[in-house]
């Protein structure tokens, strides 16, 4: 397996959303959650001060066009009231509050925004990465794209073959259920392509409207966790079978691992009021069980040079930062530190899902790797999957 992947384009939601805002929202919105006293010290725990969405905060949290209680709902509520002895004139007044009282947000209301802005950033980030490669639409033979927090048919695929536009025979290869692994599995995915003909030109696209997880009602931990977390991001990056001037990192292997029985850890769930992300507190120890097992195919990879070899940066989305001490602690003896470097920096702008390790890629670009330079990249994902890759800057 031999690809060179040009430099990739990033695009961050324009909105610049403060950890002091969410709190405030969420603290004047559950001030009873059992978690209530302990938010201030949980925030500051992410090591997250801001974060960019495609939608203004305000719009996640805002209340739904509909009213709290639908017009098919009034004559059982009037019946139900009127049996519980209430006299009709307070009847009257609590249908006329329940009226009043906006409704959550439905699928639609949240989702078609960000769908909207996932197209765009992604058209953008499209561009950006074939300037960056030198190439234009027409060059594209085959696109892949991820998208899974915004579910639509057609999807990003074809939005952007519409869009940019490319040929009418490009190859599209939607992957809307990739999520945190998207960057990394794309790119495997592309280096088959290529490997299978050298001439192919294969762009990647990832899009991700993550702030469409953010559930004002939600009141467990967990909710709260994931609507500290994450950020709004757009990337796309180039990926030839053949050495381009603009090439900057040669991939040279992939691996890929999936723990049985981890399906219920993390995952998404469509509900009347939009997507909710359900996170479980035994998902970073198994994707610990995942870097372990990568740990174990680099040892084996260089089981002839254990001595010498080590890359010299590691581009790791494992999705928290209790994974990436877990990285650092068990990496093993001889590597030198500093290695998550970019990673860490990454994180503290927040949870970019699929689009982090195109991000991560991108600052250790614009930091100047050296040529030579051993990379190793990295994601774990629901499911749970991990795929790693391993390469060389170029």
């Amino acid at each position: 397996m031999v690809a060179y992947l040009c430099p990739p384009a990033v695009i961050h939601g324009k909105h610049t959303v403060r950890t002091s805002q969410i709190v405030d929202e969420v603290r004047g919105r559950h001030p009873n959650a059992p978690w209530a006293p302990r938010i201030d010290g949980i925030a500051a725990s992410t090591g997250i001060e801001t974060r960019g969405w495609m939608v203004p905060f305000e719009a996640a949290v805002a209340p739904g066009s509909g009213s709290g209680l639908p017009a098919t709902a009034i004559g059982p509520a009037r019946e139900a009231l009127a049996g519980d002895g209430f006299t009709e004139q307070d009847v009257d007044r609590v249908i006329a509050a329940l009226e009043a009282t906006p409704a959550p947000q439905t699928v639609q209301e949240r989702t078609a925004p960000a769908w909207s802005a996932v197209q765009s950033y992604g058209e953008r980030a499209a561009r950006g990465a074939l300037q960056s490669a030198g190439l234009d639409a027409a060059d594209v033979d085959c696109l892949i794209t991820s998208h899974s927090t915004t579910p639509a048919l057609p999807g990003l695929d074809v939005s952007l073959a519409n869009q940019l536009p490319l040929r009418s025979d490009v190859l599209l290869l939607p992957a809307t259920q990739w999520a945190c692994i998207a960057g990394t599995r794309s790119l495997a995915l592309a280096a088959d392509l290529v490997a299978a003909d050298p001439d192919r030109v294969v762009l990647v696209v990832i899009a991700e409207a993550l702030s469409t997880t953010y559930q004002p009602a939600d009141d467990t931990l967990e909710s709260l966790i994931v609507r500290l977390l994450f950020a709004d991001t757009a990337v796309a990056a180039v990926v030839t079978g053949r050495s381009r001037p603009e090439s900057v990192l040669r991939l040279d292997a992939a691996w890929h691992h999936t723990l049985p029985g981890t399906r219920d850890l993390h995952r998404l769930e469509t509900r009347e009021d939009g997507t909710h992300f359900v996170m479980d507190r035994r998902g970073p120890r198994a994707v610990q069980e995942t870097v372990t097992a990568m740990w174990e195919w680099l040892r084996l990879r260089y089981q002839d040079d254990p001595g010498s070899w080590h890359p010299d940066v590691l581009l790791a989305h494992p999705g928290g930062t209790r994974v990436l001490e877990y990285m650092e602690q068990t990496m093993p003896d001889g590597w030198p530190t500093g290695l998550l470097h970019y990673s860490r920096d990454s994180y503290t702008s927040g949870n970019r899902g699929g689009a982090a390790v195109f991000d991560i890629m991108r600052r250790a670009y614009d930091a100047g790797q050296k040529a030579g330079s051993r990379a190793v990249l990295y994601a774990a994902a629901p499911g749970l999957t991990a795929t790693a890759l391993e390469g060389e800057w170029l």
